[in-house]
């Protein structure tokens, strides 16, 4: 019996709904910060991204870049990749974008925010054995509305949120958060 591998095809799904992801909000917004990364995964990691992407185009989700009128930006420490990352995350079929990005950011952070448009529009690139696809990543910017923090992730991967003028070390993107905080503040 032959076993016939169709990560070709959830690949090239995956590409399709990324491009029509892409160019929506490249449309909709102006004034955002661009990158690309490339990652090699494992083809199991590789089919779980796929199908991901293939639903809205989003490999990680949507992400609020949250700031205070001091430039302040707001982080969380994420458990999983052991890094300082944005607040965000995983985006349910019955909401926008933006819609998961503000929920994401009342239960990793508990606060509200003001969004204002997207802040970061990123392509990540995924590799394995011969397969590729890529998602996009938003980041939406957003001037906080309130300023007390407090976590409340259900999915137990937040332990900690916090505003930081200077962004440590082991900030995920923190060269292109840099950016964007340097010409849109």
């Amino acid at each position: 019996m032959t076993v016939v591998d169709n990560l070709w095809y959830l690949a090239d799904e995956a590409d399709q709904r990324a491009e029509q992801t892409y160019h929506r909000l490249a449309g909709d917004h102006e004034n955002y910060v661009e990158y690309e990364r490339t990652r090699t995964v494992s083809r199991s990691r590789f089919r779980t991204v796929a199908d991901r992407i293939r639903e809205n185009g989003l490999p990680y989700g949507a992400h609020t870049l949250v700031y205070r009128d001091s430039g302040d930006l707001l982080l969380v420490r994420h458990e999983g990749v052991d890094m300082w990352v944005v607040p965000g995350g995983e985006v349910h079929a019955d909401e926008s974008l933006r819609e998961g990005a503000r929920r994401e950011l009342r239960e990793e952070a508990g606060i509200d925010a003001s969004y204002e448009g997207l802040g970061i529009l990123a392509r990540v690139n995924f590799r394995s054995d011969g397969h590729h696809a890529w998602g996009v990543l938003p980041v939406f910017a957003a001037r906080a509305e309130t300023m007390e923090l407090a976590v409340e992730d259900p999915d137990d991967e937040i332990s900690e949120a916090r505003w930081f003028s200077d962004l440590p070390e082991d900030t995920r993107d923190r060269a292109e958060l840099l950016t964007w905080r340097d010409q849109m503040l």
